[in-house]
């Protein structure tokens, strides 16, 4: 569920026309809202009242400070992938003890700036990273909070480049070698064990992968307590789909999915994580564009639209669906055409759709792509030389602009122009 809406034939976010929005700030641009936000959240924290839980934020979805205290307010804490995203957490109130740290690549700057301004715990994925943190927090005087991811070689049944739980992936150490290495991890001075991690992937619409991945979750967490290590949390990671496409069956909903962890680990009496991303800001979000053009091709008409794969990359990359409407409601029994619709990049990678069934557009009319609050505006990029497009916050009948879209000039004087040039 969202809460953009046809409201007498006018697309609105909660209570605002999202033209007005395109009127005060142009094309193209992306818009939130606040209520599709806490909606989602709350479904998850509700999914797992009666267990010790925090829902992090997986903030890769969409890291706009106004995004992450609107959440954090509500209660959630982040789960960061750097450096940076720890200070943009940090920037938007969120506090050190509600902030896990994963990612396959910390650097010791960036574990450095975690110990330094508190952190929750580490999600560590390998011996490597395991020394290094060990060493930091040494010269600290401090003590590492972590948790060892494992791959669980459990085949997500998602797109390739976002599963995460196989053996041939980069994430984790691999499971059969949990026992050796969290062995390895005591005998470090500067951490402290406290739990497990796994994460087998994103945009998951079955329960089955996730189930059987915490099962194996489950039975390490018996054998490393029958080793002697205080296992007293479980990260579960994040990766339950949104329906991108109306017409497809919905995943499973957040209560389902509290139910089979409750299922499957409740008798172990730990504090359960677990990191959505996409499900909370995904359906919170779209991208408004503008046509520019309705161009007849040979056997095909297109419709060339002012965003392109800068700003919205997910189906250039991934094969992405996204639903495209028009920002005023066709009348009821209009006829629809195909056309392929496409940016103005130059690219042919730069279309969204083809020969996707649409009412008759025309040049200046406004179209709205949804699902697009996650992995959207923190994907973009200034290919082309196209600046960053706005993000606009909705909330009742109040929106605001919460990044701004750059001038050229901006963007172009970022340059240095070295003096023997």
């Amino acid at each position: 569920m969202d809460h953009f809406l046809y409201k007498n034939g006018v697309l609105h976010a909660e209570d605002v026309p999202v033209a007005d929005i395109a009127a005060a700030v142009g094309t193209p641009f992306y818009v939130y809202s606040t209520a599709t936000l806490l909606r989602h959240f709350r479904l998850f924290d509700e999914a797992l009242d009666g267990m010790d839980h925090l829902v992090c934020y997986a903030m890769k979805a969409a890291s706009n400070q106004a995004i992450l205290k609107t959440l954090g307010d509500a209660g959630a804490g982040m789960d960061v992938v750097s450096g940076g995203e720890y200070r943009r957490a940090r920037a938007a109130g969120i506090p050190g003890d509600r902030i896990v740290f994963s990612g396959v690549g910390k650097t010791a700057d960036e574990i450095r700036t975690a110990l330094e301004g508190g952190i929750r715990q580490f999600n560590v994925e390998s011996e490597p990273e395991m020394e290094v943190l060990s060493a930091v927090a040494t010269s600290m005087g401090k003590v590492a909070p972590i948790t060892i991811r494992v791959n669980p070689d459990v085949d997500a049944k998602t797109h390739a480049k976002i599963a995460t739980g196989k053996s041939e992936n980069k994430f984790g150490i691999p499971i059969a070698r949990a026992r050796a290495v969290y062995a390895h991890a005591a005998s470090l001075p500067g951490l402290d064990v406290i739990g497990i991690d796994v994460h087998i992937g994103s945009q998951l619409t079955d329960l089955a992968p996730f189930e059987a991945a915490y099962q194996k979750v489950a039975d390490l967490t018996e054998q490393l307590r029958a080793d002697g290590h205080n296992i007293r949390r479980l990260d579960l990671g994040g990766g339950l789909g949104i329906p991108y496409e109306r017409t497809n069956a919905a995943p499973p909903l957040p209560t389902d999915y509290g139910a089979m962890v409750k299922r499957t680990l409740g008798h172990l009496d730990c504090e359960i994580e677990i990191e959505p991303g996409r499900l909370i800001a995904g359906n919170a979000g779209l991208m408004v564009s503008k046509v520019i053009y309705v161009k007849s091709g040979e056997g095909r008409d297109f419709l060339i639209l002012d965003g392109a794969m800068n700003d919205l990359i997910r189906p250039a990359m991934y094969d992405a669906y996204h639903d495209i409407i028009p920002l005023n409601e066709p009348a009821p029994g209009t006829e629809q055409q195909p056309y392929d619709i496409v940016g103005p990049v130059c690219e042919s990678g730069d279309t969204f759709a083809k020969q996707r069934m649409m009412p008759p557009l025309a040049a200046d009319d406004l179209v709205a792509f949804r699902s697009a609050g996650a992995y959207g505006a923190v994907m973009s990029s200034e290919y082309n030389s196209r600046p960053l497009i706005p993000e606009v916050l909705v909330k009742g009948d109040q929106f605001a602009v919460i990044r701004r879209r750059p001038s050229f000039e901006e963007m172009i004087n970022r340059d240095t122009i070295p003096e023997w040039v």
